[in-house]
């Protein structure tokens, strides 16, 4: 009479196929999940830049009251969110240009304000360098890394 059940040999053999196809999945993971954080990435500078944009047009329109001197893009990226009086309104209207400033999905500490996870560039900064100064022309991904497609994150 033989006794049913698997012997010890079958089920080492079962485990380490287990273990091997565990780990040809861990980098496929990786992967998708880096995908999904340079997804999150390209939304939010679109949204970010996006808004700056439209808060540049609405100086170029008048609705927006700037000094002589400057450049007509926001003074920060709190700015866009906050909102400012229409001045082509008779009521006190507002112009909101962001419901919330989205954060950088790279940066590591989760304690920091989204408005402090990106890097600032001002109109007055060259692009090779950019530089925070007195408005927000640009922002950039403040992340070390590269992305899948071989460009910097501060690059995009």
């Amino acid at each position: 009479m033989r006794a049913r059940g698997f012997t010890l040999i079958e089920l080492v053999i079962t485990v380490a196929i287990l273990g091997l196809l565990a780990t040809a999945a861990m980098p496929l993971a990786q992967l998708a999940a880096q995908r999904s954080k340079e997804t999150e990435l390209r939304a939010a500078l679109r949204q970010i830049r996006t808004a700056i944009d439209a808060y540049k047009e609405a100086t170029a329109d008048g609705r927006v009251a700037v000094k002589v001197d400057a450049s007509g893009y926001p003074p920060t990226l709190q700015t866009l969110v906050d909102g400012v009086e229409n001045q082509k309104s008779e009521k006190k209207v507002m112009i909101y240009f962001l419901r919330r400033i989205p954060r950088d999905p790279f940066f590591p500490d989760g304690s920091v304000a989204n408005a402090d996870t990106w890097g600032l560039r001002s109109y007055a900064s060259p692009p090779d360098a950019p530089e925070p100064g007195d408005d927000v022309y640009d922002v950039h991904s403040l992340a070390p890394g590269k992305g899948l497609n071989g460009v910097p994150y501060r690059d995009w």
